[in-house]
């Protein structure tokens, strides 16, 4: 405004000749990022510190007295030199405080496992840490610039002598870029940078305070890109109740216990309640719903809620005042190498300050052995006095590492009188020697720098080491499918002839139990088939006739039909799998000819093959016009497979006549005792071939055994597991252990006598201290005993073959005392072999006839010859059938992309005329 009150136009004030508005917002922008990326958010790699926090440990650095001081004063302090208010200052302050490393606390810091935070700041005390002061500070080797008002000095970088960057983890968020290194272990880290100098490789892997699990699997070096997943810890307390011991990193009690109950709300898991009994450890218990699986509720949470967190690494840092995206180990390789810079310009300034002393010692002795200082007590002026005292040196100075200054004499002119009258030759002789001696392992140090830096790192270890071990379990993860481990929380139904299906349909036909995140396979009569999520309600298309829960990659279920083709009137005969699929896309099931239609089908969860009973129609010209067909002599093929001729003729009615058995065998099992699971995909040790009658046998290390189903969302925690084997009745179990209450050793071999599941049952003595120490299931093991070394005897090595020392009794049974209870190591050897069997044949083998194994490959999917042996009676295969006349050679198939390989039936070996039951086949 003028003097008048009015304010000027902008033309008349030239305003706009100041402000260039092309190019502010690039500039100011650019400024703007680089200030937020430097100064706010990435750490520098010199000492993993960002600025706020490295301006607070250096105000605590000149605050400290061995005190604790009030976080409010450290805040204070710190606001000297970081001018972003005090809240961002109590809140690095708190953070840095809780990861336990550089900091003393006291008072309520909170707890980074319940989500509690810290009191306020006028309520606690912090100070620095003896750890701290040793590998963050030293004035000598600390670069220092200005602060931002001018007043103050403070540290551009300060000079760490440890890996503090990846101990602590950082995350930040600047313009354009983040970044985010999680914490790792403070001993690895040590240990990984003693191997650098030791020109070894070096792997680490993060660490978390709050424990847990983690799969590294994918950790990529801590590069972009690079996952992993961490776990809560969660034990099967009972059959009723699951107990969450560890949480994942960057979670909290609160968050987890919100999520579990989020999941229950929406009906992925079932629970009854939840209760957080968190103290000095972690502890939340997850009370299970009537007749719910532990084991399915375990995944389920890690599946639906928080017990199971995915991090992205993205380790950003400053370097050369840049931002630059890097690994890992190329940080420690980084900080390492400092470290030994550090090292090294410490020993030469220490080796700088002893060549000091020493010659300020020597210069001293001269001064005062040789009475120099007498011949001063004549000179009139100072200037003669420095002369002189220069003259009486002149002698000695080739002895010394540099030249005498006018500085040096002016020291020796300072010195009392009373230190000159009792000046001990002696003593400075004394101190004269070990001030050589420090000088000469400082020059052997500087020489050997990297045996220096390797005795320092060892001795952090020493020091600050213990209690430090790792706390996050580094383990393999299964992939967990949500569709398996859903809860049931909705029900199918279906309106067959009008198309619709859905939760949703309560008035219509119930099907079964399912999740909201399920898939549904439906087929209807007229030979489609599709996959589409479930909602309340959705329309398929009219005369459904069978739906159900979509699995995919479900080899096992295998689909029966019998389909007439529209155009040429001729039933085919056909089974396939479904395993994979495009969500929502109609697939045909038969030729696509119009007014084609299924009028036989079963959906078959175990590969069953029954036989049906086909009707021909009376006008038409069969000879037979009613035949069995047995589904087990087709093979199973892909979807888009066209099929066996069932006949030409037109049926009538096709019914079943004989339920069937499987065709596709029992299931290989295998067992991974990194995961603790069993698979199908040949990882870890293989059990053996699954009927549905078979079971699992656990041994347990506590010394209990149990029988489980081979379902694959069984756990087997590694660490509590001894023995996980396909379970056999005539299967002997060896075991070794110590009766607590005998004082003695002892070894057993039983037969598993009860067929309850999931049950365990203890079969070593519950006296206390019992323990299971050896288990076997070999049929004739051997025991290796290493006998302890005494006075009278020297150490020895014998072995025991079991079978000689105790006979198979009952699960109950004691057992015999070992006779060796006093050894220093016990193991098992390779067993023996079992004693050959003769087996003595009198089957007499007759020659196939030619004909039948031509008929057999023609009847193949693709006249492709295969190794299985026909059924005794193939008239319905191959050539034409008895009944009617027609022939039953199979159409080429159709090609498709996604189809999967055919599996082949198991057939029966064919027998010759006389032999049908000779041979024991039946």
């Amino acid at each position: 405004m003028d003097e008048n009150g009015a304010t000027p136009d902008v033309e008349d004030s030239g305003l706009h000749d100041k402000l260039p508005i092309s190019g502010l917002y690039e500039s100011w922008f650019l400024d703007y990022a680089s200030y937020v990326i430097l100064e706010r958010a990435v750490p520098a790699v010199e000492d993993g510190l960002k600025p706020v926090q490295r301006r607070i440990l250096h105000a605590l650095n000149e605050m400290d007295d061995g005190r604790f001081n009030k976080v409010a004063n450290v805040v204070g302090s710190s606001m000297q030199y970081h001018p972003h208010g005090d809240a961002s200052i109590y809140d690095a302050i708190v953070n840095i405080g809780q990861k336990e490393l550089l900091f003393d606390t006291q008072g309520n810091w909170g707890d980074i496992r319940t989500g509690d935070g810290a009191a306020a700041a006028r309520y606690i005390e912090v100070r620095l840490s003896r750890f701290a002061k040793e590998i963050v500070f030293n004035d000598d080797t600390t670069e220092w610039q200005l602060s931002y008002d001018g007043r103050k000095r403070e540290p551009v970088t300060l000079p760490v002598k440890f890996p503090l960057l990846l101990s602590l983890g950082v995350e930040g968020i600047a313009v354009g870029l983040s970044t985010k290194i999680l914490p790792h272990n403070f001993c690895e880290l040590i240990e990984a940078s003693i191997s650098i100098l030791q020109g070894k490789e070096a792997t680490i892997y993060p660490d978390f305070l709050t424990g847990g699990q983690i799969d590294i699997s994918n950790y990529n070096d801590g590069h972009r890109g690079g996952k992993v997943r961490v776990r809560a810890r969660i034990e099967e307390e009972d059959k009723k109740m699951l107990v969450i011991r560890d949480i994942p990193f960057g979670t909290t009690t609160t968050s987890i216990i919100d999520s579990i109950i989020k999941a229950n709300d929406t009906g992925k898991i079932k629970i009854r309640k939840v209760v957080d009994n968190t103290a000095a450890e972690v502890e939340i218990q997850v009370h299970l719903a009537p007749g719910v699986s532990p084991d399915i509720t375990m995944d389920a949470l890690y599946a639906f809620t928080e017990c199971e967190v995915s991090i992205s690494p993205n380790a950003c840092i400053i370097i050369a005042d840049k931002p630059h995206f890097v690994g890992v180990t190329e940080i420690l390789k980084y900080n390492t190498g400092q470290t030994v810079h550090l090292l090294q310009r410490e020993l030469e300034i220490k080796r700088l300050a002893l060549l000091e002393k020493i010659l300020y010692g020597s210069l001293e002795k001269i001064f005062i052995e040789n009475r120099i200082y007498r011949d001063i007590e004549e000179c009139e002026t100072f200037e003669a006095v420095i002369r002189t005292i220069d003259k009486g040196l002149e002698p000695y100075k080739p002895q010394f590492y540099r030249e005498i200054t006018d500085d040096d004499i002016v020291e020796l002119t300072e010195i009392k009188i009373k230190r000159i009258s009792k000046y001990d030759g002696y003593k400075a002789d004394e101190l004269m020697k070990k001030w050589q001696e420090e000088l000469a392992e400082t020059e052997d140090n500087l020489v050997h720098i990297t045996r220096f830096a390797i005795e320092y790192y060892k001795d952090l270890l020493k020091k600050y080491g213990k209690g430090r071990g790792r706390r996050t379990e580094i383990r393999a993860f299964n992939q967990i499918s949500a569709n398996i481990v859903a809860a049931n929380n909705q029900k199918l139904y279906v309106n067959r002839a009008e198309g619709f299906i859905g939760y949703g349909l309560k008035k219509d036909e119930f099907v079964t139990d399912c999740s909201d995140i399920d898939d549904i396979i439906v087929f209807k009569s007229d030979g489609k088939c599709l996959v589409t999520k479930i909602q309340e309600k959705v329309f398929v298309g009219k005369d459904i006739i069978h739906c159900a829960v979509f699995v995919k990659n479900d080899e096992r279920m295998v689909y029966n039909l019998v389909y007439l083709d529209g155009k040429t009137g001729v039933s085919y005969i056909k089974r396939c799998q479904i395993t994979a699929v495009t969500r929502d896309r109609e697939y045909d099931l038969t030729q696509g000819t119009p007014k084609s239609k299924i009028t036989y089908f079963t959906a078959n969860e175990n590969g069953e093959a029954e036989i049906i009973a086909v009707s021909l129609s009376a006008q038409s010209k069969a000879k037979v016009k009613q035949f069995d067909f047995n589904f087990a002599d087709l093979l199973i093929k892909n979807r888009s497979a066209m099929g066996n001729i069932l006949t030409k003729y037109p049926v009538r009615k096709i019914i079943l006549k004989q339920a069937g058995r499987s065709t596709l065998g029992g299931v290989d099992m295998w067992f991974d005792p990194i995961i603790g699971r069993l698979n199908r995909d040949e990882r870890g040790e293989y059990l053996g071939n699954f009927g549905p009658s078979d079971s699992i046998l656990v041994v347990y290390k506590e010394g209990s055994y149990e029988l489980t189903n081979f379902d694959l969302t069984n756990h087997y925690v590694s660490n509590e597991v001894l023995l996980v084997k396909k379970f056999d009745p005539k299967m002997a179990i060896t075991a070794l252990y110590f009766d607590g209450g005998q004082k003695n050793h002892f070894i057993k071999r039983f037969n598993i006598e009860t067929s309850t599941r999931d049950k365990k049952f203890l079969f070593i003595s519950d006296a206390k201290n019992s323990k299971l120490l050896l288990a076997s299931t070999d049929k004739r093991p051997r025991l290796e005993i290493t006998s302890l070394k005494t006075a009278t005897k020297e150490q020895s090595k014998e072995e025991y073959l079991i079978e000689e020392m105790v006979d198979v009794r009952g699960w109950r049974a004691m057992g015999n005392k070992l006779p060796n209870d006093k050894f220093k190591e016990i193991r098992w050897l390779e067993p023996l072999p079992e004693p050959e069997e003769e087996v003595v044949t009198s089957a007499v083998v007759t020659d196939v006839d030619s004909s039948d194994a031509e008929a057999d490959v023609e009847e193949g999917s693709d006249g492709e010859v295969t190794d299985e042996v026909p059924d005794e009676d193939t008239s319905d295969q191959s050539g034409t059938h008895a009944e009617t006349g027609d022939p039953a050679g199979t159409e080429p198939e159709s090609a498709d992309d996604d189809a999967k390989p055919e599996v082949k039936p198991k057939k029966e070996p064919k027998k010759g005329k006389d032999q049908k039951n000779q041979l024991g086949l039946f």
